[in-house]
């Protein structure tokens, strides 16, 4: 009991990064956890009963409503104000006040520009700006701005080096998204190291961008440009560049249904689609006491402590250093363990249908992969119930940054002292806000797969029954998503 006692303590005293759940305070839920864990698996069941009676014929000949607003009055105005070359030379150079402010400027992350604009203005605000606005980032990226200035150089830079082995696909984009996301919650991330971070990665993509050509590395390796080019599939906005701003496309269209217009093509594409699942789920279980209690207390009392040290005050120095290893392990074994659930749903879609009930010859894996960008919507709201109140509480304080990015007391916009506090949102709303995201998502999702469904299989029936496993996964990441949000977290 004293054993237990100590390992209790010890759990409690660990210094923990509280992101996911952006408080560090218990909340009781209104009512009990099962009503909303019921609830909203009724609210999916019922809207799976409705987008099967209504919803019987496939669209795959019928093109998807959308509006061409590429000549319209504001488009062409921007145009005229040369706007896109405008955001480029801004991206470039915010990329660079990044990297001055992280190598020169103060050390506190509160107070550097480079924190605050990188982990919560373009990485939180942007991707949800970008489901609005669609694919904003592939005509403004700093890093494609930058190779496109080497590419005018040099045409032999444009074109490549080296021909992009097919066979890599996406998985280049995927191992450095993976590496991203180590670096967020594991690895050092003060303002000097992000800096050094961002001069590592722009040399990486420059080189890159050389070697195999402009083109293909930014449509397979970068992985913020795979990242947001699929959150902009999404969007009601589809905004296409083109080699001039003049050839660029902007057509107006219901909102996620560039999902359905342009399926996935690679089974590495489908992984990076469960990685962003599971790593903001990852992010937000591995904060949980629930999870730390699996090491600290269940697996060093029952397996540990005989490798270490029965004290566990003695033992602690190597338990943390092992936990370091437990955590990394299972990030890193994250889309593994999601792409063994999805597989298992997906070999019941394809019995529950009929072993020949596709219009096409499919294999499984073929079916996966079709199946798989009706999971970008769930994608999507984790990520924001799991946010989205950074943006309130430190994303505001980007107004006095701006004046003071080197975080001197300098005040060159006159905004140095506008927002120096934190909003907080009240707790009972941002709870009922996650939920409603997490279960519209789904439901989102329910019909994406119903619809890609009748597009698949022979018949209404056919693709009805296929849809009765995807409905139970659907279920199981809703209710998987809220639990992992109302559970208390270390502090």
């Amino acid at each position: 009991m004293r054993l237990r006692a100590l390992c209790g303590l010890i759990l409690l005293s660990l210094p923990l990064f509280s992101l996911a759940h952006s408080f560090g305070v218990v909340y009781t839920l209104p009512v009990p956890f099962w009503l909303y864990g019921w609830g909203a698996s009724a609210a999916l069941i019922t809207s799976f009963v409705v987008v099967g009676y209504f919803s019987r014929q496939p669209h795959a000949n019928t093109p998807a409503w959308s509006l061409d607003v590429s000549q319209s009055r504001p488009v062409v105005l921007l145009r005229k104000l040369h706007f896109i070359p405008l955001l480029q030379a801004i991206s470039v150079g915010i990329l660079a006040l990044c990297i001055a402010s992280g190598l020169w400027g103060s050390t506190n992350a509160y107070d550097n520009f480079n924190m605050t604009f990188f982990w919560i203005v373009f990485i939180l605000g942007f991707s949800y700006l970008t489901a609005l606005v669609g694919n904003l980032f592939d005509a403004i990226s700093p890093w494609k701005t930058l190779s496109q200035i080497f590419g005018k150089i040099s045409t032999r830079y444009e074109r490549g080096v080296l021909r992009y082995p097919a066979k890599l696909a996406y998985w280049p984009a995927l191992a450095t998204y993976m590496g991203f996301i180590w670096l967020e919650l594991f690895g050092k991330t003060d303002p000097a190291s992000l800096a050094q971070w961002l001069i590592i990665y722009s040399v990486w993509n420059l080189a890159g961008a050389g070697l195999f050509g402009r083109r293909d590395w930014f449509t397979y390796c970068e992985f913020f440009a795979v990242f947001l080019r699929l959150i902009a599939s999404m969007a009601p906005v589809d905004y296409r560049p083109g080699t001039s701003d003049a050839d660029s496309r902007l057509n107006l269209r219901l909102p996620f249904s560039g999902i359905l217009a342009k399926p996935v093509s690679h089974i590495s594409l489908m992984v990076f689609i469960l990685f962003m699942l599971s790593s903001t789920a990852f992010d937000g279980l591995h904060e949980t006491l629930v999870w730390k209690k699996v090491f600290w207390r269940d697996l060093y009392l029952s397996h540990l402590q005989h490798l270490t040290s029965t004290n566990p005050l003695s033992a602690f120095p190597a338990m943390a250093r092992l936990y370091g290893h437990w955590q990394s392990a299972w990030l890193l074994l994250s889309p593994l363990v999601y792409l063994a659930v999805y597989l298992f749903f997906i070999a019941a879609t394809r019995y529950a249908a009929g072993t020949n009930a596709t219009t096409t010859k499919l294999s499984f894996i073929q079916l996966a992969i079709r199946f798989s960008p009706s999971l970008l919507p769930i994608a999507l709201v984790y990520h924001i119930a799991h946010y989205y109140t950074l943006l309130q509480t430190q994303g505001v304080k980007i107004i006095n940054l701006i004046s003071d990015p080197f975080g001197v007391g300098s005040n060159w916009l006159g905004t140095a002292n506008w927002f120096r506090g934190s909003i907080i949102p009240d707790l009972t709303t941002v709870w009922h806000t996650q939920v409603i995201l997490i279960v519209l998502g789904h439901i989102v999702s329910v019909y994406l797969a119903h619809r890609i469904a009748l597009n698949t299989f022979a018949t209404h029936k056919q693709a009805l029954r296929s849809q009765l496993p995807m409905l139970i996964l659907m279920v199981f990441f809703t209710t998987a998503g809220l639990w992992i949000l109302s559970k208390p977290v270390g502090n």
